[in-house]
Parts: structure tokens; C-alpha cells; sequence
């Protein structure tokens, strides 16, 4: 089938993500994905400069992740998990014990990064639940950052900003949480007294009715790529403590090296109650999310009404993608990420700086394999998208934001040509 043909079928019948039916702009046809390009249909390449929305860190089609599901799939595609376990479940069970923050020590696991919110905040509220005096109602709510995204299922979008988020058109129809305003920008800032005080007086304001705080650690992604100070951590952590609530860290974007470091948790030292990993857990490969939890949560969960955890997804822990994760996490520990996203930092800082010299751009910052040009008014993506190709680079920008999210395999040109493509598609947004 001609790539034509498949376009016209493309538009008529598939419904992409966050886009009308049939969609305004054709989708290009992508033929093959290899390291770090993609190859579409009319046989020209470019650079996969958003990693195929962050996941695939190690780059398309690794041959050791490759080979391990492969192996797998010779011997086991799936098998149910209620009641059933299987070895590379177990393995990778125990390998995100050990390299996720001390003393978070049971996973469950699930299909995607939004599964995985929905869990967090099953295990929060059952928690509470279970931990609730005799006779007091529970706590039933949270409280979260303006500015956040933590997915588009119906639970997690009730903690994205429900004022300039995407998700506002269901205002009314989620659960009601409680929001504060975000830390001032600034990876390097130091913190701000007066807005530990604020979301101090937003708890005791609220107390009862929370269970647990949930943040997207150091970085926000899909809610605006906000930076901030990991000192604020800290200062979270202990307001948790003080006010009895749970620490939700969602490092599903800023999981696996993204920010510089393994997770975004240790720019701080903190530990979470709670954490969720996803995206390049399998180093793209295949759909794979968890989430993890200190035995203080699991043992309330365990001993409250229920009896365990109620959630059971039909694909929960499946063989092949645990074998994904667990071939892509062998990448990770054999210790090169960190070079690797230290040079692409390097890499993207000095690219990067030409845009700042741009008309409509406000800001641009980057922070480990994060790079980001902010403008002043809307990107106009087909602009935006056509001059990124130009640069033979495949950007997707989105709101007022160019960014990029590097494959950790990406050489010092390869880096150097996403930049380039992300300073034309903002001089042409």
C-alpha cells in the first residue's frame, strides 16, 4: 500500500491522540525506527528528537532489548497474573526495589503511566481509608500542582491543572482536589519561604480531607516542561510528615536518567510513600508502568477493608514487556547514561542558546536530556514541524513550547542537528 494510501485510510478511520475526527493535518507514515531515526514511507529519515514521546531512551530496536523479548516470546507472550507469577515479573520486582529511592519495597504493576496514577491513588485513598479513626470519615482527597499532568484517565486527570490544563473541559465531572501553585522556576533556585508558608496554610486548611500530596519531581512534562528546584522536596517531604499525608512522586517522564540523574527523587535524597515509573521503563519497546510503595502503605492496604489492593489489570505484568525492562535496565546499569545525558546537556545548552537571541521566544531552559524553547504566543505546529524536518528532525511541539527529549544514544552531531531544528521551528512558530 502506497504511502498515499495509507494517509487517506489514516484520516478516515484512526483517531489520533489529542486531535479532532478526521484530523486537521495528515499524519506522516513512519516505515521503520533504528537507533535514533525514523525512516517514513517516502524513504526520507530524521532524527527522533522527542525520544517517541520520551520512552525510547536507548533509541528504536536495541539489539539487546530486542533479543531478550524475543527469547521471551519463544517461551511465554503472557499468562494472567492473578494467582500466577513468572520469573521476569519477579526479577524486575526486584531490581526497581533496588534502584528506586531506600524503602520502597512492593510493586504493582501496570499497563501505562496513567494506570499506574490511578494505582497511586488507589493505594493513597485505600491507605487513608484504612488508617481513618473509628467513627471519622477518610480523607478522600489530594492535593496537587498547578501546572501538572499526570495522565488522561479519569482518576489521574483530576490531578492535572484543572485551570490551564487540557483536561479542564471535564471540570464537573472529576473528583475535586486541592491545588497549590507550583515552585517558582529555577533548577538552581533556592526556596522560597513564602511558599512553603502558603502550602502550609493550604493544609491546615484542608486537614482531614487529604491523604497525600502528589508532584512530578523537579520537572513538569506534558503540563508546560516547568523546572524547578529540587530543594522544594525536602521542604514537601516534611510538610507531609507534619500533616500524617503520603508523598506521591510521579517519575514517569523523569524516570530512568532523563533529568541527570536515575530518578528525579535523588537531585534531593528523598524518598517518596509512593512512586510511579513508566515510559522508558522498557526503553520503549512496549507498554509497561508500576507502581511502588513503602510496606507502611502496603501493610494499611493489607489489614483495612478489602483486604489488598483493589485494582487488577488484564495485562498486569506481562512476560514480554517485563523482559523489555528488564534488558533496558541492564543498559542503564552498566553506567554509560550518565555520560551520555551529561554530553547531550552539554550539547543542547550551547545549541540551544541561539534561540534565546529570537523574537517571541520567552524563555528557554534545559535541564539533563531536556531541552526547551518557550515562546511568548502559540506555536504554529505545521510551521514549527516543517522547519524541524527541514533540519532532518522529527519535533512535536505543542502549546507554546518547542522542546526536546533526546534518545540517550544520540552522538554530539546528532544533538547538535536537534537543536538546530528546535531553534528553526521556534523561528518559524
Amino acid at each position: 500500500m502506497s504511502a498515499g494510501e495509507l494517509e487517506a485510510l489514516d484520516r478516515r478511520h484512526v483517531w489520533h491522540p489529542y486531535g479532532a475526527m478526521p484530523s486537521a493535518l495528515p499524519a506522516r507514515v513512519v516505515s521503520e525506527a533504528e537507533g535514533v531515526h525514523l525512516t517514513f514511507a517516502d524513504g526520507t529519515r530524521a532524527i527522533d528528537g522527542m525520544s517517541s514521546w520520551w520512552c525510547a531512551c536507548h533509541g528504536h530496536r536495541h539489539p539487546h532489548i530486542q533479543a531478550a523479548v524475543a527469547a521471551q516470546l519463544a517461551r511465554m507472550p503472557h499468562v494472567m497474573f492473578g494467582g500466577l507469577t513468572h520469573e521476569p515479573a519477579v526479577r524486575l520486582a526486584e531490581r526497581l526495589v533496588a534502584l528506586t529511592p531506600e524503602g520502597l519495597e512492593h510493586v504493582f504493576f501496570a499497563d501505562s503511566g496513567s494506570v499506574a496514577v490511578e494505582v497511586a491513588i488507589k493505594m493513597v485513598l485505600q491507605s487513608a481509608r484504612a488508617r481513618a479513626a473509628p467513627g471519622r470519615p477518610a480523607p478522600t482527597r489530594l492535593l496537587a500542582l498547578r501546572g501538572g499532568y499526570h495522565g488522561d484517565t479519569f482518576g489521574a486527570m483530576a490531578l492535572c491543572d484543572p485551570d490551564g490544563g487540557m483536561h479542564r473541559l471535564w471540570a464537573g465531572s472529576l473528583s475535586e482536589h486541592v491545588f497549590a501553585d507550583r515552585p517558582p522556576g529555577g533548577f538552581d533556585a533556592p526556596v522560597d519561604p513564602a511558599w512553603v508558608a502558603t502550602d502550609e496554610r493550604l493544609l491546615d486548611r484542608h486537614a482531614g480531607e487529604l491523604a497525600g500530596v502528589v508532584v512530578e519531581p523537579v520537572v513538569q512534562g506534558a503540563g508546560g516542561m516547568w523546572f524547578w528546584s529540587p530543594a522544594y522536596l525536602p521542604a514537601l517531604r516534611e510538610l507531609c510528615d507534619r500533616h500524617g499525608l503520603l508523598l506521591v512522586l510521579d517519575e514517569i517522564a523523569t524516570g530512568f536518567g532523563r533529568t541527570g540523574a536515575l530518578f528525579a527523587a535523588e537531585h534531593a535524597g528523598v524518598r517518596p510513600d509512593v512512586m510511579c515509573v513508566g515510559k522508558a521503563l522498557t526503553g520503549g519497546t512496549m507498554t509497561l508502568a508500576a507502581a511502588l510503595c513503602t510496606p507502611a502503605v502496603a501493610e494499611a492496604i493489607s489489614a483495612g477493608e478489602g483486604g489488598g489492593l483493589l485494582h487488577g489489570p488484564t495485562f498486569m505484568a506481562n512476560p514480554l514487556a517485563c523482559a523489555a525492562a528488564l534488558a533496558s535496565t541492564d543498559l542503564l546499569l552498566d553506567g554509560s547514561w550518565e555520560g551520555r545525558v551529561a554530553a547531550i546537556e552539554e550539547g543542547l545548552r550551547g545549541g540551544l542558546a541561539a534561540a534565546r537571541e529570537l523574537v517571541g521566544v520567552a524563555d528557554v531552559r534545559v535541564l539533563g536530556a531536556i531541552g526547551v524553547a518557550q515562546l511568548d504566543h502559540p506555536v504554529d505546529v505545521p510551521a514549527a514541524t516543517a522547519a524541524a524536518l527541514a533540519e532532518g528532525v522529527w519535533l512535536r511541539p505543542f502549546r507554546d513550547l518547542v522542546y526536546t527529549m533526546p534518545p540517550f544514544t544520540s552522538t554530539p552531531d546528532e544533538v547538535a542537528a536537534i537543536a538546530r531544528a528546535v531553534v528553526a521551528a521556534a523561528a518559524s512558530g
